[in-house]
């Protein structure tokens, strides 16, 4: 280790080779998919009973937001998903889950039905943060495990609910870091 070595910032350790790859995105970087560059703007941390965890990646590109969800279990999955007003979802979900403790077992959304498949609490960590906040997720999938539906609960009476499909990682190129 020379003298100057100890004055080298945290951005000296970037290693253009090891650390643009998806799984590695930090905010702002910027990355391409499906013809749009998208800028990562958030980023959160999720624990699951079991110790099952995820990581999630709020993507912008001009007034378009997705989130990429990085999820390992046996293998890695990689998933893209738009939030939705729990309204959309019509069949009074919201009162549903308030009443019932639970959402209905099917959900029908734009012609589409979704089965639940699994549910649990959780903690979200965001943008590194040490103390998680508490939700419970209900996960539903269409009959081809194609495409999913989610519906978060935070607090009594705060909902919110996404859908999303399943990609890969080869989709996504163009990973640059941000100024």
């Amino acid at each position: 280790m020379g003298f100057f070595d100890k004055f080298k910032k945290e951005e000296d350790d970037f290693d253009p080779l090891a650390d643009l790859e998806l799984s590695k995105l930090k905010v702002g970087f910027f990355l391409d998919y499906d013809l749009k560059t998208w800028e990562v703007k958030g980023y959160r941390r999720y624990e699951f009973d079991g110790g099952y965890e995820s990581e999630e990646w709020e993507l912008e590109s001009g007034r378009e937001k997705v989130y990429l969800e990085r999820a390992e279990d046996d293998d890695v999955e990689w998933t893209l998903s738009k939030k939705v007003a729990i309204a959309a979802l019509g069949g009074q979900i919201k009162q549903h889950i308030i009443d019932n403790d639970d959402p209905p077992e099917e959900i029908t959304h734009k012609e589409k039905t979704y089965y639940l498949d699994e549910s649990g609490p959780g903690l979200m960590y965001e943008n590194g943060a040490t103390e998680g906040k508490e939700f419970i997720v209900w996960d539903f999938v269409d009959e081809n495990d194609e495409k999913f539906l989610s519906i978060e609960q935070w607090g009594e009476n705060e909902f919110e609910a996404s859908i999303g499909f399943y990609v890969e990682e080869y989709q996504f190129t163009s990973i640059l870091p941000g100024s």
